[in-house]
């Protein structure tokens, strides 16, 4: 016959059973390169950034070039920096990143992932901060492809009734 269980066995097994849930959440480290940097990929659309972060000053420096300069749009400059103000670290990071690939608008978005990827290596603790901010998750969204027989991807061509 089979072994009878009684409302307390039950209970305790459900105890045990959140006890391993709560044990198997991950913990988030440190993770940093021997010169005390920690590094980060970040991509949107067409667009790869490889990016680096250390205890600095503030300065940020994309393919060797001051950020104000490569991203003359203001615009493009303030999606560079929305982690790092969500974050409230501005001035206390010196960031160094190349980026390869895509238009200026994809490059600044794929900075920007990279940029809060590694500040949560750097600083584990500001992962739900960037998290709800929406700064860890990449944006997939990329150029749908051209279609034969249509002009462009859903364009057709103009039609012509004689």
């Amino acid at each position: 016959m089979a072994e009878e269980q009684t409302l307390n066995t039950l209970e305790d097994l459900g105890e045990a059973a959140v006890a391993t849930v709560e044990s198997e959440a991950p913990v988030y480290v440190q993770k940093l390169d021997a010169q005390g940097r920690a590094y980060a990929t970040g991509k949107r659309k067409g667009a790869v950034a490889r990016v680096w972060i250390k205890p600095g000053s503030g300065r940020i420096t994309i393919n060797g070039r001051e950020f104000e300069k490569y991203f003359a749009r203001p615009v493009l400059r303030m999606v560079l920096l929305q982690p790092v103000v969500a974050a409230e670290r501005s001035d206390q990071y010196d960031v160094v990143a190349t980026v390869s690939g895509g238009g200026l608008s994809g490059q600044a978005g794929a900075v920007r992932h990279g940029l809060s990827k590694a500040l949560t290596l750097f600083e584990p603790e500001l992962r739900p901060v960037l998290k709800k901010g929406g700064f860890l998750t990449r944006d997939s969204r990329v150029v749908e492809r051209k279609k034969y027989g249509k002009a462009k991807a859903r364009r057709s061509f103009q039609f012509s009734k004689r």
